[in-house]
């Protein structure tokens, strides 16, 4: 049924347009860039955009873009986000369109968010609503906060949202799945950074240094502690060890040794523990070993909270005929995700879209992983059903 606009209201992705979406994913799969040096994938958005009708912004945090559709008289607005870059791994998936680019790679799967953000776009296009849709393909999620930098180029000044929406693929849930969950779902995250300072000695008269080496390994197995003794069992917090750097030969014992590593947490007061605690046992450790340590802890992303309102219109949306989606409920996930800035200052839903094949499912950031193309026709569908839904003609 035609409106007097000459937009289709029961229009779908046809089979050609589904294959030319799957094309543009593998091609940006193949081209994959890191974070604000998103260059030609945001060129290629741009260009896609306009060819839809939408104004293109460009230019938001260096690399973002932003495209906005307008209809009818309404004052409401959404706003739809996907993520762009990609990790610095080195990729072996042996794929067809494998990365071009050595040591980087598409192992999170924002390929796929920008080609199912694109083929919903054109969705949209045909759709009957009524306000404005803005389409965020965003810079630097991966540990950069691209969405923190949009917001500080005046995202939601230029471009009112009333709601916005996220979306991420998930392996673990099976092909046809929407995970959702209101309230709490991902974790806040921080990163940390122990000096170990000590005197250098030859190996073969430990006596004469004071040994950073052994006091940063008293300092692991200590700080591990933070979570199993600071934080109470019922609430969530992690302490991760994931860089140790020191020493260059075999017989010396060096003057220094470099801890690096990660936190996570949802409650504030979890965090407020993790950080003291990291500043108290590896001063006190390294003290009794004759050595000194300095802590530099950073937090980088909040914890993301979705709204309960929001997350139900994903819920109805995801469950109307023309999407089809089972709704899944997701648990806490120690995970981070920067879009919890955007959630901070407008309420909305960040969700899941499963992608489950038969057989290995390499996870998100494996050097195997590749994103199941299947999903995007169903993350097209329920985007525009949140346009629908937000914005109704």
């Amino acid at each position: 049924m035609s409106t007097s606009l000459g937009l289709d209201s029961a229009s779908d992705l046809t089979p050609d347009e589904i294959g030319e979406a799957v094309r543009w994913r593998h091609d940006l799969h193949a081209r994959p860039e890191l974070a604000f040096e998103e260059h030609e994938t945001s060129a290629f958005v741009a260009g896609q955009l306009a060819a839809f009708g939408y104004e293109v912004h460009t230019g938001l945090a260096r690399t973002g873009v932003v495209g906005t559709l307008r209809r009818g008289s309404g004052q409401r607005s959404i706003g739809l986000r996907a993520d762009m870059d990609a990790l610095p791994i080195e990729e072996a998936t042996g794929a067809a369109y494998r990365s071009r680019v050595p040591g980087k790679m598409h192992a999170c799967g924002h390929d796929g968010h920008i080609a199912t953000l694109l083929a919903a776009a054109r969705l949209i296009a045909r759709t009957p609503f009524d306000g404005a849709v803005h389409l965020v393909f965003q810079p630097a999620e991966e540990n950069e906060g691209g969405a923190r930098e949009m917001l500080r180029d005046g995202l939601l000044q230029r471009f009112p949202m009333d709601t916005v929406y996220g979306m991420h693929n998930w392996p673990g849930l099976d092909l046809g799945e929407c995970g959702v969950r209101e309230g709490p779902l991902m974790a806040a995250f921080g990163t940390f950074e122990i000096t170990v300072s000590g005197r250098g000695a030859h190996g073969a008269m430990p006596h004469e240094g004071a040994d950073p080496v052994v006091a940063a390994s008293a300092i692991v197995g200590a700080i591990q502690t933070i979570a199993s003794r600071n934080v109470p069992p019922i609430e969530a917090g992690v302490v991760s060890v994931t860089q140790i750097h020191g020493g260059d030969t075999w017989n010396v014992i060096p003057e220094k040794v470099v801890l690096r590593g990660t936190t996570r947490w949802f409650r504030e007061e979890v965090g407020d523990t993790i950080r003291e605690r990291l500043q108290a046992l590896p001063t006190a450790i390294a003290a009794g070993y004759g050595c000194a340590a300095i802590t530099v802890h950073t937090d980088r992303y909040p914890a993301t909270v979705n709204d309960a309102a929001s997350t139900e219109v994903v819920r109805e949306a995801a469950s109307r005929p023309s999407v089809g989606l089972k709704v899944a409920e997701l648990g806490l996930n120690m995970a981070a995700e920067d879009f919890a800035f955007i959630l901070r200052e407008r309420p909305g839903s960040y969700f899941m879209l499963g992608g489950r094949r038969a057989g290995e499912n390499p996870n998100l950031h494996s050097p195997r992983f590749d994103f199941n193309d299947a999903i995007i026709p169903h993350g097209a569908r329920l985007w525009r059903e949140l346009v629908r839904a937000s914005l109704p003609a």
